[in-house]
């Protein structure tokens, strides 16, 4: 399933995806924010499980923001997951 994520307190708007029903992510793309960093994540991240990306992601940092990019795409991956086991 495809999913959208508007973000909350980084120079990132918006993060889209697609999760399938195993649990690997695929086509991540951050709109805004750090161009080099943002284009680098989704090909490190490329098909790797929802679970594993969470683990590794959630949390991280940037600025004092209390989140970041990375954050971001890992909490939105909680709610894309949650909603997969909704439509089931």
């Amino acid at each position: 399933m495809h999913y959208e994520h508007m973000t909350h307190g980084t120079c990132s708007k918006k993060i889209t995806f697609d999760l399938e029903e195993n649990g690997t992510v695929h086509n991540i793309v951050f709109f805004g924010g750090c161009p080099g960093n943002l284009q680098a994540i989704p090909k490190i991240l490329e098909g790797w499980n929802a679970d594993d990306i969470i683990e590794r992601l959630s949390g991280n940092d940037c600025a004092g923001r209390g989140t970041s990019c990375a954050d971001q795409l890992a909490r939105a991956l909680v709610v894309a997951k949650e909603k997969l086991a909704e439509a089931k």
